[in-house]
Protein backbone atom coordinates (compact mmCIF):
# COMPACT_ATOMS: atom_id res chain seq x y z
CA UNK A 1 0.00 0.00 0.00
CA UNK A 2 1.31 3.52 -0.59
CA UNK A 3 0.20 7.42 -0.13
CA UNK A 4 0.85 10.63 -1.68
CA UNK A 5 0.62 13.67 0.35
CA UNK A 6 -0.72 17.12 -1.58
CA UNK A 7 0.77 20.34 -1.25
CA UNK A 8 -0.06 21.78 2.07
CA UNK A 9 -1.56 24.99 0.85
CA UNK A 10 -4.69 22.58 -0.06
CA UNK A 11 -5.35 22.08 3.14
CA UNK A 12 -7.86 23.81 5.01
CA UNK A 13 -8.58 24.30 9.09
CA UNK A 14 -11.20 22.11 9.44
CA UNK A 15 -10.50 19.44 6.98
CA UNK A 16 -7.60 16.71 7.11
CA UNK A 17 -4.61 16.87 5.25
CA UNK A 18 -5.36 15.49 1.42
CA UNK A 19 -4.30 12.08 1.23
CA UNK A 20 -4.86 9.21 -1.40
CA UNK A 21 -4.35 5.56 -0.26
CA UNK A 22 -3.86 3.45 -2.86
CA UNK A 23 -5.65 -0.29 -1.57
CA UNK A 24 -5.78 -3.36 -3.06
CA UNK A 25 -8.46 -5.19 -0.50
CA UNK A 26 -11.41 -4.38 -1.25
CA UNK A 27 -12.76 -4.50 2.23
CA UNK A 28 -10.13 -1.37 3.11
CA UNK A 29 -10.87 2.23 2.53
CA UNK A 30 -9.26 4.98 0.25
CA UNK A 31 -9.49 8.31 2.32
CA UNK A 32 -9.63 11.77 -0.29
CA UNK A 33 -9.65 14.97 1.82
CA UNK A 34 -9.56 18.54 1.46
CA UNK A 35 -11.54 19.20 -1.57
CA UNK A 36 -13.12 22.70 -1.83
CA UNK A 37 -16.27 20.79 -2.61
CA UNK A 38 -17.42 17.39 -4.08
CA UNK A 39 -19.65 16.83 -6.52
CA UNK A 40 -21.54 14.05 -7.48
CA UNK A 41 -22.48 13.03 -11.07
CA UNK A 42 -20.57 14.31 -14.10
CA UNK A 43 -23.87 15.65 -16.44
CA UNK A 44 -24.26 19.08 -17.43
CA UNK A 45 -24.72 20.11 -14.20
CA UNK A 46 -22.22 18.36 -12.03
CA UNK A 47 -19.84 19.43 -14.39
CA UNK A 48 -20.62 23.15 -14.93
CA UNK A 49 -20.56 23.69 -11.21
CA UNK A 50 -17.18 21.86 -11.50
CA UNK A 51 -15.56 24.45 -14.12
CA UNK A 52 -17.35 27.53 -12.24
CA UNK A 53 -15.47 26.43 -8.92
CA UNK A 54 -12.59 26.03 -10.91
CA UNK A 55 -12.38 29.11 -12.94
CA UNK A 56 -12.40 30.78 -9.37
CA UNK A 57 -9.85 29.15 -8.12
CA UNK A 58 -11.57 25.84 -6.06
CA UNK A 59 -10.22 22.63 -5.69
CA UNK A 60 -12.86 19.90 -6.59
CA UNK A 61 -13.68 16.63 -7.46
CA UNK A 62 -16.55 15.14 -9.54
CA UNK A 63 -17.41 11.36 -8.62
CA UNK A 64 -19.43 9.94 -11.59
CA UNK A 65 -21.02 6.37 -11.30
CA UNK A 66 -20.16 5.59 -15.42
CA UNK A 67 -17.49 4.02 -15.95
CA UNK A 68 -16.50 5.52 -19.52
CA UNK A 69 -18.51 8.67 -20.02
CA UNK A 70 -19.59 11.94 -18.89
CA UNK A 71 -22.35 13.94 -19.80
CA UNK A 72 -25.40 12.15 -18.13
CA UNK A 73 -27.89 11.64 -20.65
CA UNK A 74 -26.19 14.55 -22.76
CA UNK A 75 -22.83 12.14 -23.52
CA UNK A 76 -22.73 11.05 -26.95
CA UNK A 77 -22.09 6.86 -27.10
CA UNK A 78 -19.55 5.45 -29.56
CA UNK A 79 -20.18 1.80 -31.77
CA UNK A 80 -17.53 0.57 -34.18
CA UNK A 81 -17.00 4.42 -35.07
CA UNK A 82 -20.85 5.64 -35.11
CA UNK A 83 -21.64 8.23 -32.98
CA UNK A 84 -24.76 8.54 -31.22
CA UNK A 85 -27.05 10.73 -28.68
CA UNK A 86 -29.35 9.75 -26.01
CA UNK A 87 -32.46 11.26 -27.24
CA UNK A 88 -30.54 14.00 -29.42
CA UNK A 89 -29.67 17.61 -27.95
CA UNK A 90 -30.17 21.01 -29.76
CA UNK A 91 -28.17 23.66 -27.87
CA UNK A 92 -30.32 25.92 -28.17
CA UNK A 93 -30.96 28.66 -25.16
CA UNK A 94 -32.91 31.84 -24.19
CA UNK A 95 -30.10 32.58 -21.62
CA UNK A 96 -27.05 34.88 -22.62
CA UNK A 97 -24.97 32.90 -19.70
CA UNK A 98 -25.41 29.77 -21.07
CA UNK A 99 -25.00 30.61 -24.95
CA UNK A 100 -21.65 32.11 -24.19
CA UNK A 101 -20.49 29.15 -21.77
CA UNK A 102 -21.30 26.75 -24.44
CA UNK A 103 -19.95 29.16 -27.18
CA UNK A 104 -16.57 29.42 -24.85
CA UNK A 105 -16.03 26.11 -24.55
CA UNK A 106 -16.64 24.72 -27.96
CA UNK A 107 -16.42 27.89 -30.33
CA UNK A 108 -15.61 26.71 -33.63
CA UNK A 109 -16.60 23.40 -32.84
CA UNK A 110 -20.22 24.00 -33.39
CA UNK A 111 -22.36 23.53 -36.40
CA UNK A 112 -25.73 25.38 -37.30
CA UNK A 113 -28.34 22.68 -37.93
CA UNK A 114 -31.64 23.27 -39.97
CA UNK A 115 -34.38 21.92 -38.17
CA UNK A 116 -36.46 19.19 -39.74
CA UNK A 117 -38.47 17.10 -37.68
CA UNK A 118 -41.44 15.44 -38.81
CA UNK A 119 -44.76 13.11 -37.71
CA UNK A 120 -45.00 10.10 -39.16
CA UNK A 121 -48.41 8.51 -39.59
CA UNK A 122 -50.58 6.44 -41.86
CA UNK A 123 -47.71 6.08 -43.97
CA UNK A 124 -47.03 9.67 -44.30
CA UNK A 125 -44.86 12.43 -42.97
CA UNK A 126 -46.57 15.42 -41.70
CA UNK A 127 -44.87 18.83 -40.45
CA UNK A 128 -43.72 19.75 -37.38
CA UNK A 129 -45.01 22.35 -35.95
CA UNK A 130 -48.23 20.95 -37.73
CA UNK A 131 -48.55 23.03 -41.33
CA UNK A 132 -52.23 23.13 -41.45
CA UNK A 133 -52.02 22.83 -45.06
CA UNK A 134 -49.76 20.21 -45.40
CA UNK A 135 -51.70 18.18 -43.21
CA UNK A 136 -55.07 18.97 -44.55
CA UNK A 137 -53.53 17.70 -48.23
CA UNK A 138 -51.98 14.57 -47.20
CA UNK A 139 -54.96 13.23 -44.55
CA UNK A 140 -57.10 13.77 -47.64
CA UNK A 141 -60.33 15.66 -48.40
CA UNK A 142 -63.12 13.82 -46.10
CA UNK A 143 -60.57 13.64 -43.16
CA UNK A 144 -59.58 17.01 -43.55
CA UNK A 145 -63.34 18.04 -43.20
CA UNK A 146 -63.95 16.39 -40.36
CA UNK A 147 -60.52 18.01 -38.74
CA UNK A 148 -61.81 21.52 -39.58
CA UNK A 149 -65.73 20.80 -38.70
CA UNK A 150 -64.01 19.22 -35.32
CA UNK A 151 -61.69 22.12 -34.82
CA UNK A 152 -64.50 24.90 -35.08
CA UNK A 153 -66.94 22.37 -32.75
CA UNK A 154 -64.15 22.99 -29.99
CA UNK A 155 -63.41 26.89 -30.65
CA UNK A 156 -67.41 27.01 -30.15
CA UNK A 157 -68.11 25.10 -27.28
CA UNK A 158 -64.91 24.25 -25.45
CA UNK A 159 -64.45 21.69 -22.98
CA UNK A 160 -64.91 23.39 -19.55
CA UNK A 161 -63.70 23.07 -17.23
CA UNK A 162 -59.83 22.15 -18.96
CA UNK A 163 -58.44 19.80 -17.02
CA UNK A 164 -56.76 17.05 -18.43
CA UNK A 165 -53.73 16.65 -21.38
CA UNK A 166 -56.61 15.84 -23.76
CA UNK A 167 -59.12 19.11 -22.86
CA UNK A 168 -56.25 21.12 -23.33
CA UNK A 169 -55.60 19.71 -27.07
CA UNK A 170 -58.28 18.79 -28.00
CA UNK A 171 -59.90 22.98 -27.32
CA UNK A 172 -56.92 23.92 -29.13
CA UNK A 173 -56.69 21.53 -32.27
CA UNK A 174 -59.99 19.91 -32.26
CA UNK A 175 -60.75 16.23 -31.54
CA UNK A 176 -60.06 14.58 -34.33
CA UNK A 177 -56.14 16.21 -34.93
CA UNK A 178 -55.80 15.35 -31.52
CA UNK A 179 -56.54 11.57 -31.88
CA UNK A 180 -54.35 11.52 -35.18
CA UNK A 181 -51.35 13.91 -33.86
CA UNK A 182 -51.14 13.54 -30.08
CA UNK A 183 -52.84 10.56 -28.04
CA UNK A 184 -50.21 7.80 -29.65
CA UNK A 185 -47.39 9.19 -29.22
CA UNK A 186 -47.88 11.13 -25.50
CA UNK A 187 -49.08 7.64 -24.68
CA UNK A 188 -46.41 6.21 -25.43
CA UNK A 189 -43.61 8.15 -24.03
CA UNK A 190 -45.24 9.02 -21.01
CA UNK A 191 -46.85 5.40 -20.45
CA UNK A 192 -50.04 6.60 -19.29
CA UNK A 193 -53.70 7.72 -20.92
CA UNK A 194 -54.01 11.53 -21.95
CA UNK A 195 -57.29 11.31 -20.36
CA UNK A 196 -55.30 10.85 -16.97
CA UNK A 197 -52.69 13.78 -17.61
CA UNK A 198 -52.99 17.23 -16.50
CA UNK A 199 -53.52 20.06 -18.52
CA UNK A 200 -51.14 22.10 -16.97
CA UNK A 201 -47.98 19.94 -19.08
CA UNK A 202 -49.56 20.81 -22.13
CA UNK A 203 -50.35 24.83 -21.34
CA UNK A 204 -46.16 24.56 -20.69
CA UNK A 205 -44.83 22.05 -22.97
CA UNK A 206 -46.77 23.38 -26.07
CA UNK A 207 -46.58 26.99 -24.69
CA UNK A 208 -48.26 29.81 -27.19
CA UNK A 209 -49.50 27.12 -29.96
CA UNK A 210 -52.76 27.01 -31.39
CA UNK A 211 -53.87 25.67 -34.86
CA UNK A 212 -53.67 29.01 -35.22
CA UNK A 213 -50.77 29.84 -34.39
CA UNK A 214 -49.32 27.19 -36.06
CA UNK A 215 -51.10 28.16 -39.90
CA UNK A 216 -49.69 31.67 -39.50
CA UNK A 217 -46.16 30.90 -38.71
CA UNK A 218 -45.91 28.34 -41.92
CA UNK A 219 -47.40 30.99 -43.72
CA UNK A 220 -44.27 33.13 -42.04
CA UNK A 221 -47.19 36.07 -40.37
CA UNK A 222 -45.54 36.81 -36.68
CA UNK A 223 -47.13 35.98 -34.05
CA UNK A 224 -44.14 36.87 -31.07
CA UNK A 225 -44.96 36.41 -27.58
CA UNK A 226 -44.44 38.55 -24.82
CA UNK A 227 -41.34 40.99 -25.64
CA UNK A 228 -40.87 39.27 -28.81
CA UNK A 229 -39.68 36.10 -27.80
CA UNK A 230 -39.61 32.89 -29.85
CA UNK A 231 -41.50 29.98 -29.09
CA UNK A 232 -39.74 27.13 -28.46
CA UNK A 233 -41.56 24.47 -30.63
CA UNK A 234 -41.56 26.51 -32.99
CA UNK A 235 -37.36 27.37 -34.00
CA UNK A 236 -35.88 26.10 -36.80
CA UNK A 237 -32.17 26.37 -36.34
CA UNK A 238 -29.99 25.29 -33.69
CA UNK A 239 -26.45 24.69 -32.78
CA UNK A 240 -24.65 21.50 -32.59
CA UNK A 241 -21.25 19.89 -32.04
CA UNK A 242 -19.52 18.59 -34.80
CA UNK A 243 -18.59 14.87 -32.58
CA UNK A 244 -22.34 15.03 -30.72
CA UNK A 245 -23.07 16.51 -27.72
CA UNK A 246 -20.84 14.61 -25.41
CA UNK A 247 -17.88 16.45 -26.87
CA UNK A 248 -18.99 19.50 -25.27
CA UNK A 249 -18.78 18.10 -21.67
CA UNK A 250 -15.92 16.15 -22.14
CA UNK A 251 -14.35 19.41 -23.33
CA UNK A 252 -15.46 21.14 -19.68
CA UNK A 253 -14.37 17.58 -18.44
CA UNK A 254 -11.08 18.43 -19.64
CA UNK A 255 -10.98 22.00 -18.65
CA UNK A 256 -11.94 21.27 -15.19
CA UNK A 257 -8.94 18.83 -14.96
CA UNK A 258 -6.45 21.56 -16.61
CA UNK A 259 -7.56 24.01 -13.79
CA UNK A 260 -6.80 21.40 -10.98
CA UNK A 261 -10.01 20.00 -10.80
CA UNK A 262 -10.45 16.40 -10.48
CA UNK A 263 -12.87 13.87 -12.44
CA UNK A 264 -13.16 10.32 -11.18
CA UNK A 265 -15.37 7.76 -13.04
CA UNK A 266 -16.72 3.98 -12.00
CA UNK A 267 -17.22 5.70 -8.81
CA UNK A 268 -20.99 5.48 -7.09
CA UNK A 269 -21.96 7.40 -3.98
CA UNK A 270 -22.93 4.16 -1.81
CA UNK A 271 -23.03 6.54 1.32
CA UNK A 272 -23.75 10.08 2.44
CA UNK A 273 -21.95 10.59 5.90
CA UNK A 274 -23.50 13.43 8.18
CA UNK A 275 -23.99 14.94 11.28
CA UNK A 276 -27.52 15.95 11.23
CA UNK A 277 -26.26 19.39 10.02
CA UNK A 278 -23.96 18.93 7.90
CA UNK A 279 -22.85 16.35 5.19
CA UNK A 280 -19.35 15.21 6.45
CA UNK A 281 -18.10 12.97 3.19
CA UNK A 282 -19.79 11.13 -0.19
CA UNK A 283 -18.66 7.57 0.17
CA UNK A 284 -18.47 6.04 -3.19
CA UNK A 285 -17.71 2.52 -4.46
CA UNK A 286 -16.25 1.09 -8.12
CA UNK A 287 -16.87 -1.69 -10.10
CA UNK A 288 -14.51 -3.98 -7.78
CA UNK A 289 -15.81 -2.86 -4.80
CA UNK A 290 -13.43 -0.91 -3.49
CA UNK A 291 -14.76 2.08 -1.46
CA UNK A 292 -13.69 5.70 -1.64
CA UNK A 293 -14.44 8.37 1.13
CA UNK A 294 -14.43 11.82 -0.55
CA UNK A 295 -14.63 14.48 2.46
CA UNK A 296 -14.84 17.91 1.36
CA UNK A 297 -16.47 21.79 2.94
CA UNK A 298 -19.54 21.91 0.80
CA UNK A 299 -21.38 18.89 -0.99
CA UNK A 300 -23.30 19.38 -4.31
CA UNK A 301 -25.59 16.19 -5.59
CA UNK A 302 -27.19 16.01 -9.09
CA UNK A 303 -27.85 11.92 -8.68
CA UNK A 304 -31.55 11.00 -8.33
CA UNK A 305 -33.01 12.89 -5.04
CA UNK A 306 -34.26 9.15 -4.73
CA UNK A 307 -30.89 7.49 -4.36
CA UNK A 308 -29.67 10.36 -2.16
CA UNK A 309 -32.14 9.65 0.43
CA UNK A 310 -31.17 6.09 0.25
CA UNK A 311 -28.18 6.88 0.77
CA UNK A 312 -28.27 8.67 3.84
CA UNK A 313 -26.06 7.68 7.07
CA UNK A 314 -27.50 7.69 9.59
CA UNK A 315 -30.67 7.01 7.89
CA UNK A 316 -33.41 9.82 6.84
CA UNK A 317 -36.58 10.06 8.73
CA UNK A 318 -38.77 7.16 7.45
CA UNK A 319 -41.69 9.93 6.18
CA UNK A 320 -38.29 11.05 4.06
CA UNK A 321 -37.80 7.64 3.19
CA UNK A 322 -41.02 6.96 1.94
CA UNK A 323 -41.64 10.09 -0.07
CA UNK A 324 -38.54 9.12 -1.91
CA UNK A 325 -39.10 5.82 -2.24
CA UNK A 326 -42.56 7.43 -4.13
CA UNK A 327 -40.59 9.01 -6.84
CA UNK A 328 -40.70 7.67 -9.76
CA UNK A 329 -39.32 7.79 -13.56
CA UNK A 330 -39.66 7.01 -16.97
CA UNK A 331 -36.78 4.89 -18.19
CA UNK A 332 -35.62 4.83 -22.38
CA UNK A 333 -33.54 2.78 -24.46
CA UNK A 334 -32.36 3.36 -28.22
CA UNK A 335 -31.63 0.96 -30.71
CA UNK A 336 -28.78 1.88 -32.92
CA UNK A 337 -29.31 0.17 -36.54
CA UNK A 338 -26.40 0.91 -38.99
CA UNK A 339 -27.58 0.83 -42.22
CA UNK A 340 -25.95 -0.08 -45.71
CA UNK A 341 -27.29 3.39 -47.30
CA UNK A 342 -25.60 6.72 -47.63
CA UNK A 343 -29.18 8.24 -47.21
CA UNK A 344 -31.75 7.46 -45.77
CA UNK A 345 -34.34 10.50 -45.16
CA UNK A 346 -33.53 14.04 -44.86
CA UNK A 347 -34.91 14.79 -40.89
CA UNK A 348 -32.92 15.36 -38.16
CA UNK A 349 -35.30 13.13 -36.05
CA UNK A 350 -38.87 12.00 -36.58
CA UNK A 351 -41.60 11.19 -34.01
CA UNK A 352 -43.77 8.41 -34.77
CA UNK A 353 -47.34 8.47 -34.23
CA UNK A 354 -48.35 5.62 -35.93
CA UNK A 355 -49.92 3.05 -33.38
CA UNK A 356 -48.77 -0.07 -35.22
CA UNK A 357 -45.68 0.21 -33.86
CA UNK A 358 -44.09 0.57 -30.56
CA UNK A 359 -41.37 2.53 -31.55
CA UNK A 360 -41.55 6.35 -30.63
CA UNK A 361 -38.73 8.32 -32.44
CA UNK A 362 -36.18 8.11 -34.97
CA UNK A 363 -32.89 10.34 -34.96
CA UNK A 364 -31.13 9.86 -37.75
CA UNK A 365 -27.70 10.93 -36.78
CA UNK A 366 -26.03 11.66 -39.77
CA UNK A 367 -28.09 15.11 -40.38
CA UNK A 368 -27.23 16.14 -36.97
CA UNK A 369 -23.57 15.97 -38.14
CA UNK A 370 -21.42 13.95 -40.87
CA UNK A 371 -18.95 13.26 -38.76
CA UNK A 372 -21.18 10.90 -36.36
CA UNK A 373 -20.94 8.36 -38.93
CA UNK A 374 -17.24 6.97 -39.88
CA UNK A 375 -18.85 5.27 -43.56
CA UNK A 376 -19.95 7.97 -45.53
CA UNK A 377 -21.82 4.67 -47.43
CA UNK A 378 -23.64 3.87 -44.55
CA UNK A 379 -26.43 6.08 -42.10
CA UNK A 380 -26.82 5.24 -38.44
CA UNK A 381 -30.40 5.54 -36.91
CA UNK A 382 -31.63 5.66 -33.49
CA UNK A 383 -34.84 4.16 -32.36
CA UNK A 384 -36.17 5.00 -29.48
CA UNK A 385 -38.50 3.15 -26.93
CA UNK A 386 -39.61 4.15 -23.91
CA UNK A 387 -40.43 1.83 -20.97
CA UNK A 388 -40.04 1.69 -17.11
CA UNK A 389 -37.33 -0.39 -16.07
CA UNK A 390 -37.67 -3.39 -15.62
CA UNK A 391 -40.88 -4.02 -18.12
CA UNK A 392 -40.88 -6.76 -21.24
CA UNK A 393 -38.96 -3.74 -23.46
CA UNK A 394 -36.21 -3.28 -21.03
CA UNK A 395 -35.83 -6.53 -20.19
CA UNK A 396 -35.32 -7.61 -23.86
CA UNK A 397 -32.36 -8.85 -25.07
CA UNK A 398 -29.87 -6.87 -27.22
CA UNK A 399 -30.64 -9.14 -29.79
CA UNK A 400 -34.02 -8.87 -29.73
CA UNK A 401 -34.39 -5.43 -29.75
CA UNK A 402 -32.07 -5.07 -32.62
CA UNK A 403 -34.57 -7.65 -34.13
CA UNK A 404 -37.40 -5.39 -33.47
CA UNK A 405 -35.90 -2.25 -34.54
CA UNK A 406 -35.37 -3.62 -37.95
CA UNK A 407 -38.73 -5.30 -38.32
CA UNK A 408 -40.21 -1.84 -37.06
CA UNK A 409 -38.47 0.49 -39.29
CA UNK A 410 -39.42 -1.65 -42.18
CA UNK A 411 -42.69 -1.81 -41.19
CA UNK A 412 -42.99 1.50 -41.27
CA UNK A 413 -41.00 2.37 -44.25
CA UNK A 414 -38.34 4.45 -43.52
CA UNK A 415 -35.82 1.86 -44.56
CA UNK A 416 -35.49 -1.83 -45.89
CA UNK A 417 -35.14 -4.05 -43.11
CA UNK A 418 -32.86 -5.62 -45.01
CA UNK A 419 -30.37 -2.72 -45.24
CA UNK A 420 -29.38 -3.25 -41.29
CA UNK A 421 -26.26 -4.60 -41.60
CA UNK A 422 -25.09 -4.08 -37.39
CA UNK A 423 -26.70 -2.87 -34.27
CA UNK A 424 -26.31 -1.94 -30.72
CA UNK A 425 -28.77 -1.11 -27.83
CA UNK A 426 -28.29 1.78 -25.22
CA UNK A 427 -30.59 1.70 -22.07
CA UNK A 428 -30.82 5.05 -20.17
CA UNK A 429 -32.48 4.24 -16.30
CA UNK A 430 -33.97 7.79 -14.82
CA UNK A 431 -34.62 9.73 -18.18
CA UNK A 432 -37.48 11.53 -17.29
CA UNK A 433 -38.54 12.52 -13.83
CA UNK A 434 -42.55 11.31 -13.42
CA UNK A 435 -44.90 14.46 -12.03
CA UNK A 436 -47.47 12.07 -10.88
CA UNK A 437 -50.43 13.01 -8.66
CA UNK A 438 -47.83 12.78 -5.28
CA UNK A 439 -44.51 14.03 -6.53
CA UNK A 440 -45.22 17.78 -5.05
CA UNK A 441 -45.82 16.67 -1.95
CA UNK A 442 -43.18 14.11 -1.53
CA UNK A 443 -40.32 16.58 -3.13
CA UNK A 444 -41.33 19.40 -0.53
CA UNK A 445 -41.02 16.67 2.85
CA UNK A 446 -37.39 15.66 1.21
CA UNK A 447 -36.95 19.13 0.71
CA UNK A 448 -37.20 20.40 4.47
CA UNK A 449 -35.72 17.62 5.38
CA UNK A 450 -32.53 18.40 3.06
CA UNK A 451 -32.70 22.34 4.52
CA UNK A 452 -31.41 21.63 7.56
CA UNK A 453 -27.48 20.72 6.03
CA UNK A 454 -25.75 24.11 5.83
CA UNK A 455 -23.55 22.54 3.05
CA UNK A 456 -25.47 20.80 0.60
CA UNK A 457 -26.44 21.69 -2.74
CA UNK A 458 -28.75 20.48 -5.29
CA UNK A 459 -28.86 20.90 -8.94
CA UNK A 460 -29.84 19.06 -12.19
CA UNK A 461 -32.55 17.31 -13.49
CA UNK A 462 -32.54 14.04 -11.29
CA UNK A 463 -30.87 16.30 -8.58
CA UNK A 464 -34.07 18.19 -8.11
CA UNK A 465 -36.77 15.57 -9.79
CA UNK A 466 -37.10 18.35 -12.26
CA UNK A 467 -37.45 17.58 -16.35
CA UNK A 468 -35.67 19.81 -17.68
CA UNK A 469 -33.52 20.41 -20.56
CA UNK A 470 -29.45 21.21 -20.43
CA UNK A 471 -29.22 24.80 -19.99
CA UNK A 472 -31.93 24.72 -16.85
CA UNK A 473 -30.00 22.16 -15.73
CA UNK A 474 -26.58 24.29 -15.78
CA UNK A 475 -28.13 27.88 -14.59
CA UNK A 476 -29.06 25.60 -11.24
CA UNK A 477 -25.72 24.67 -11.52
CA UNK A 478 -23.93 27.82 -12.22
CA UNK A 479 -25.91 29.36 -9.11
CA UNK A 480 -24.73 26.50 -6.51
CA UNK A 481 -21.73 26.64 -7.54
CA UNK A 482 -21.98 30.85 -6.57
CA UNK A 483 -23.76 29.77 -3.51
CA UNK A 484 -20.68 28.01 -2.68
CA UNK A 485 -18.14 30.18 -3.95
CA UNK A 486 -20.19 32.98 -1.16
CA UNK A 487 -21.20 34.89 -3.94
CA UNK A 488 -24.58 35.43 -3.24
CA UNK A 489 -27.69 33.41 -1.88
CA UNK A 490 -29.22 31.70 -4.79
CA UNK A 491 -32.11 29.63 -4.59
CA UNK A 492 -31.74 27.10 -7.37
CA UNK A 493 -35.32 26.26 -7.56
CA UNK A 494 -36.28 29.75 -8.38
CA UNK A 495 -34.77 28.75 -12.26
CA UNK A 496 -37.45 29.11 -14.74
CA UNK A 497 -38.18 26.91 -17.76
CA UNK A 498 -35.91 29.27 -19.63
CA UNK A 499 -32.91 29.04 -17.32
CA UNK A 500 -33.54 32.81 -15.84
CA UNK A 501 -33.57 33.10 -12.26
CA UNK A 502 -36.54 34.62 -10.88
CA UNK A 503 -36.06 36.22 -7.46
CA UNK A 504 -39.51 36.44 -6.67
CA UNK A 505 -40.53 32.66 -7.43
CA UNK A 506 -42.55 31.37 -4.28
CA UNK A 507 -40.23 30.53 -1.15
CA UNK A 508 -42.62 27.14 0.22
CA UNK A 509 -41.07 23.57 -0.98
CA UNK A 510 -43.76 22.94 -3.13
CA UNK A 511 -42.78 25.78 -5.35
CA UNK A 512 -42.61 24.02 -8.75
CA UNK A 513 -40.81 26.96 -10.41
CA UNK A 514 -37.58 24.79 -11.55
CA UNK A 515 -38.31 22.87 -14.95
CA UNK A 516 -40.89 21.76 -17.74
CA UNK A 517 -43.67 21.03 -16.59
CA UNK A 518 -44.41 17.43 -17.41
CA UNK A 519 -47.41 14.97 -17.36
CA UNK A 520 -48.80 14.29 -13.71
CA UNK A 521 -52.36 13.00 -13.11
CA UNK A 522 -55.65 14.91 -13.23
CA UNK A 523 -56.52 15.71 -9.66
CA UNK A 524 -59.42 14.79 -8.36
CA UNK A 525 -62.22 17.31 -8.60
Amino acid sequence: MGSQESRPATTRSNLPPHRWHRVEDPDREAVVGAYEAVIAGAGPAGLTAALELTRHGRRCVVIEADPHLVGGISRTDVYKGYRFDIGGHRFFSKSPEVNAFWDEVLGDQFLRRPRLSRIYYDRKFFHYPLRPVDALLKLGPLRSVRILASYLKARLKPIEPERSFEDWIVNRFGRTLFDIFFKTYTEKVWGMPTSAISADWAAQRIKGLSLIKAALSALRIGLPGRGGEVVKTLIEEFKYPRLGPGQMWEAVRDRVQEGGGSVQLGRRVDRIEHDGRSINAFVSVDPEGRTTRYLGRHFLSTMPIRHLINAMSPAAPDEVREAAAGLRYRDFLTVVLIVNRAETFPDTWIYVHDPCVRLGRVQNFKNWSPEMVPDPNTSSLGLEYFCFEGDDLWGMSDADLIELGRREIDTIGLVPGSSVIDGCVVRMPKAYPVYDDSYRDRVAVIRRWLSRFDNLELAGRNGMHKYNNQDHSMMTALLAARNILGLGSYDTWKVNTDAEYHEEGGDDASSDLAGRAVPRRVEAA
